[in-house]
């Protein structure tokens, strides 16, 4: 079976925050309905982080993140919690401070329904994170 995008814009979403709590326009959905001009917005603050729930369990092999430059995540992690609530952390990742989309490969095929990535700091100096596409790549279980 083929690699393909996990995500879709019914893929559920959480986020540590959404900017002056406008969801209708920077909500999480904006980083997975496909359209190029809208984004997540967090508010300031570190860490923000995102929780994704595939619809199924699938075989994980990499993120790809589309930041805006000067509000990218820095010193990033993606993270389980297993079946006795405790947290792994799958990999860390430095992504550059650039508009362009990003992969992130993980360091080996992970098995994976719900995770987290999160940005423990930002480029932006109130720690405000802004993503246009997030894209999680894998085989679905």
């Amino acid at each position: 079976m083929m690699t393909s995008i996990l995500t879709n814009k019914d893929t559920s979403l959480k986020v540590s925050s959404v900017l002056n709590r406008d969801i209708k326009n920077y909500g999480p959905r904006h980083m997975v309905d496909g359209e190029e001009d809208t984004c997540w917005n967090s508010d300031q603050g570190s860490p923000q982080w995102i929780e994704v729930n595939l619809d199924s369990l699938s075989n994980v092999e990499e993120i790809q993140i589309q930041f805006q430059g000067g509000f990218a995540g820095k010193d990033c992690s993606l993270q389980m919690t297993d079946e006795n609530n405790d947290k792994h952390t799958i990999m860390e990742f430095f992504p550059e401070d650039v508009n362009s989309l990003q992969s992130f490969k993980l360091p080996h095929v992970t098995s994976l329904k719900k995770f987290k990535i999160i940005f423990n700091n930002s480029t932006d100096f109130f720690g405000r994170i802004t993503i246009y596409q997030l894209k999680v790549l894998g085989i679905p279980i």
